[in-house]
């Protein structure tokens, strides 16, 4: 199933590598995030891999963190790509929906604000997996479900309004519900799943909307509208957004909800769940309470 045109979003990330610097603050916010984590393990990782790696972001903030020796970075935009390089650091253009890595060859992959790009995540994750050494480390963050909802809400009111429907205007994203039996179902050993929301205040929704489409982040459903949007409508989407969201000076908020996704690759050493019944203490015995068995009712006190 092709949600995303990812030939369009290519592109608008090609464009927007022209000077990445001026609009990576979301990129560096929670790349910043995801390398703090890194801190949190207490293991080397001699080999590590940079999934979407923008213009190098990760890459520069997390130096030799972790033991890392040497990264490959990746992007799904050449110009991207060649934002990113750096002299000694492997950089290329790749797909995320089609890997060019061997089998077992990473000790940690990382990805910062790409995979939600994916059309096939369960596949992406696999391959991730895949490449992966025993007992190599997954972290990653993308953008979650709750993500600019209040653009989402306004555009579709102004539409609606005006234009008598709505089609999609803000790409659909993974919801954290899901992303635990994402990882569970491409392979991944211990996953833990939890999000964080950033809220980035603007003078204007028109601002927002020029900020994403200079971060290559706007609209790239295969689904959208194919003609430009009426400057009414989005005149109107504008207004609605103010008097919704506006505060007291007159500055919008805008919600980035990011999931972060921690796994590892299987490996033999690694803390595996006990046998159902093979415990050896009760849990009713901890709590000091009465246990009663399956089928039976506790009779009211």
């Amino acid at each position: 199933m092709n949600v995303f045109d990812r030939r369009l979003l290519r592109r608008r990330r090609d464009r927007a590598a022209g000077r990445p610097e001026q609009h990576d603050f979301l990129w560096r916010e929670v790349a910043e995030r995801l390398a703090d984590r890194l801190d949190d393990v207490k293991r080397r990782f001699p080999l590590a891999l940079d999934l979407g790696c923008h213009d190098g972001v990760l890459g520069r903030l997390l130096g030799p963190r972790g033991g890392i020796e040497t990264l490959v970075q990746c992007d799904l935009s050449p110009a991207m790509a060649r934002a990113a390089r750096t002299p000694g650091r492997p950089t290329l253009a790749a797909d995320e929906e089609a890997l060019p890595f061997a089998a077992g060859c990473f000790d940690l992959a990382c990805s910062v604000l790409s995979l939600h790009w994916t059309n096939d995540l369960p596949g992406a994750l696999l391959q991730i997996r895949q490449a992966l050494k025993p007992d190599g480390l997954f972290l990653a963050a993308m953008l979650g479900g709750e993500t600019l909802h209040e653009l989402r809400g306004a555009l579709m009111q102004a539409e609606i309004e005006l234009e008598q429907g709505a089609s999609p205007r803000v790409s659909p994203f993974a919801e954290l519900r899901d992303a635990g039996g994402l990882l569970q179902r491409a392979g991944f050993a211990l996953p833990v799943v939890d999000r964080d929301t950033i809220t980035v205040t603007y003078p204007h929704p028109l601002a927002l909307m020029a900020e994403l489409r200079a971060m290559g982040e706007s609209n790239a459903v295969q689904a959208r509208l194919r003609r430009p949007t009426r400057r009414g409508t989005l005149l109107r989407a504008a207004q609605l957004y103010q008097e919704a969201h506006g505060d007291a000076g007159g500055r919008v908020p805008a919600s980035f909800q990011v999931i972060y996704m921690t796994g590892w690759a299987p490996h033999a050493s690694q803390q595996q769940p006990l046998k159902p019944g093979s415990a050896a203490a009760r849990l009713a015995e901890a709590l000091g309470a009465e246990e009663v068995s399956a089928g039976e009712k506790a009779e009211p006190r």
